[in-house]
């Protein structure tokens, strides 16, 4: 985005302030997200669909003492601003105190932007998306035995993120991405199986060819034919890459300072304590070159920080915005994100736990009988109990080596103790913002269903 509209808009957004102080605001914030996209989907070749999006909502939050209160709109008209800051403040009036809300200090607000390197002006031209999505089906269906297609997806878009407070914060930062993504299907009637790959990346240079990700989903949708039901009892579990995220998510949520403060988190009392195995670190990086959830100032205009939330196993601190860290009697850790119609919450960047030093296969290669999961439904694991239970497929393990594919199967356990039985390989990539190598969890109840 040019310069010259991003000063208008941060002009304009002072402005909104300055509108809500003079209706009576003590304080006030306000962010702006500025996004365009376009998606085309091809389906055998052809056409499916082209979709375009722009939007470019603004967030107004004001405070009148420990009230608050949040309106959004996408009118920038003078006179909808005008409006929407005397509306917020009406509101913030008639509501009860919040002794925890409020924005930052003018002295904990980030000065220094770093460069994330995160916004790619590449633009292709629709003809060309439609290229690498076609080029990514061609490659799928190429695959011996793949009998269909669910279609390919080509998206690309940009986003600004704007955020002005009153407390002499002004701050904003572009970003790009990038994706490609294809579902094929193998096998006919009632043995059909479905299968897929993708990739996302921030600079459409570091996307992978079309044909890798393609050969990827149809050789995957090929081999889950023709598939049993596994045993039923306590077996080591392989969780591939692609799924191997979701055990983090679920951390995550257990250590959101929101869930701290309301005492609804299993690790509400584990601080410092172990909470995985000792090999493994569990990191946070909010400056990760070309990362996904890099950023270089948080949802409450405060710099972030890179930390091990786990450091060889023991728990470090918690997600912290503003107001769970006043409740927990802390300093925010800069992790709040922000929408325009809500209020900021505690929320991870770049997530993602260190790889091992074993490969894939160095780690089946112990098991004498074992599940390799590949895809799974359902939600994940309970933050508050660490119950967890989820359907799945996959492969099934014998000798140490992959054998037949497996279907309907269920997966059950405690979080407390998968994570600390997790063993890692070294296979991570850096794709899906919360990320994590194939890891192996002994002991786990897996049952055909």
């Amino acid at each position: 985005m040019q310069d010259s509209r991003k000063d208008e808009t941060l002009m304009l957004l002072q402005d909104l302030l300055k509108n809500a102080k003079g209706f009576g605001a003590t304080s006030a914030d306000v962010v702006l997200s500025d996004s365009s996209s376009v998606t085309v989907n091809r389906r055998l070749g052809k056409p499916e669909s082209i979709h375009r999006s722009e939007e470019a909502d603004i967030g107004l939050r004001v405070f009148v003492g420990k009230r608050n209160a949040i309106v959004s709109s996408s009118d920038r008209t003078p006179e909808a601003l005008t409006q929407m800051a005397e509306r917020a403040v009406a509101m913030a009036q008639n509501v009860p105190e919040d002794i925890h809300a409020g924005i930052a200090d003018s002295s904990d607000i980030a000065t220094i932007f770093p460069d994330l390197d995160l916004y790619d002006p590449a633009e292709p031209s629709v003809e060309e998306m439609n290229s690498y999505a076609d080029r990514a089906e061609q490659a799928a269906r190429s695959v011996s035995g793949i009998t269909n297609s669910d279609g390919a997806e080509f998206g690309c878009g940009n986003d600004t993120v704007y955020y002005v407070a009153s407390n002499g914060f002004v701050g904003s930062y572009s970003s790009s991405g990038f994706s490609i993504s294809v579902a094929v299907i193998a096998g006919k009637d009632t043995g059909m199986e479905e299968d897929y790959d993708f990739d996302t990346a921030a600079f459409l240079s570091d996307l992978e060819e079309p044909e890798e990700i393609g050969k990827r989903a149809g050789e995957r949708a090929v081999s889950a034919l023709h598939p049993r039901k596994g045993a039923t009892g306590r077996v080591p579990v392989v969780f591939d890459n692609r799924i191997s995220g979701g055990l983090i998510g679920s951390l995550a949520g257990a250590i959101s300072g929101m869930a701290v403060a309301r005492g609804t988190t299993l690790l509400k009392d584990k601080m410092g304590q172990q909470v995985f195995s000792s090999g493994i670190t569990i990191i946070d990086d909010p400056f990760l070159k070309r990362g996904n959830r890099s950023h270089p100032f948080d949802g409450e205009g405060i710099a972030p920080k890179k930390r091990s939330i786990i450091d060889k196993g023991i728990l470090t601190g918690w997600l912290l915005d503003l107001s769970s860290a006043r409740q927990l009697g802390l300093k925010t850790t800069g992790n709040a994100a922000r929408g325009s119609g809500s209020p900021p919450s505690p929320k991870p960047a770049n997530f993602y736990m260190q790889p091992g030093c074993v490969t894939i296969d160095e780690l089946i290669k112990e098991i004498d009988e074992g599940f390799y999961v590949t895809q799974m439904m359902g939600s994940g694991g309970n933050v508050v109990t660490g119950d967890y239970s989820r359907g799945a497929k996959g492969f099934w393990i014998e000798r140490g080596q992959i054998t037949y594919p497996v279907s309907e199967m269920t997966i059950a356990g405690n979080l407390k103790d998968m994570w600390k039985n997790c063993l890692p390989a070294n296979d991570l990539k850096l794709k899906y913002g919360i990320d994590v190598p194939t890891i192996r969890i002994d002991g786990m109840m897996v049952a055909g269903t």
